[in-house]
């Protein structure tokens, strides 16, 4: 089994001083390992109930569409504001070093739709929660979430509550 931590370079004062940035491109550009990782991503959520796999801009998307693929189900992107072309939905949240704005188009979740969130990396969970709210805005429920790198310092689980969540990787 692969030791994924070892893939992933710490990046220090980025995007801002006293921030350690997890930079998982060392692991992407590595495709056996990304291959892994992917495999392991899914087996993980095999036994979840969901029928729509939703991505957050960026990195989110890079993990979230091949685990759509493999498990034969839709894939919806959440965007930064402004990004995606049809009528949307916002949401604005907060990060460890600012704020953001996502959105989600209309009609990406039908009513009643079962999702699961993919993202890279699990902080503190505003992303996610941001993420959570639109989908359940349009009538979805969240059933998992799954994340490659989960910091477990910043409590970002705890914004996840009842809800199945998985990383590979706790820092």
């Amino acid at each position: 089994m692969t030791d994924f931590a070892a893939h992933i370079r710490d990046i220090p004062d980025f995007p801002k001083k006293g921030i350690v940035f997890k930079d998982v491109t060392t692991l992407l550009k590595d495709g056996p390992v990304f291959r892994e990782a992917i495999d392991q991503m899914v087996t993980a959520v095999r036994g979840f109930q969901f029928d729509r796999v939703v991505g957050m801009e960026s990195r989110g998307f890079i993990f979230a569409a091949p685990i759509a693929h493999q498990l034969g189900v839709g894939f919806v992107p959440v965007r930064k504001l402004g990004k995606l072309p049809g009528p949307t939905i916002s949401a604005e949240y907060d990060l460890e070093y600012g704020s953001n704005t996502l959105e989600i188009h209309q009609d990406g979740i039908d009513q009643g739709s079962r999702v699961l969130i993919v993202d890279d990396l699990l902080a503190t969970g505003g992303t996610v929660s941001a993420t959570i709210a639109l989908i359940e805005r349009l009538g979805g429920s969240v059933t998992a979430a799954a994340f490659l790198v989960e910091l477990q310092f910043l409590h970002g689980r705890e914004r996840l509550r009842g809800r199945d969540v998985v990383s590979l990787v706790k820092f």
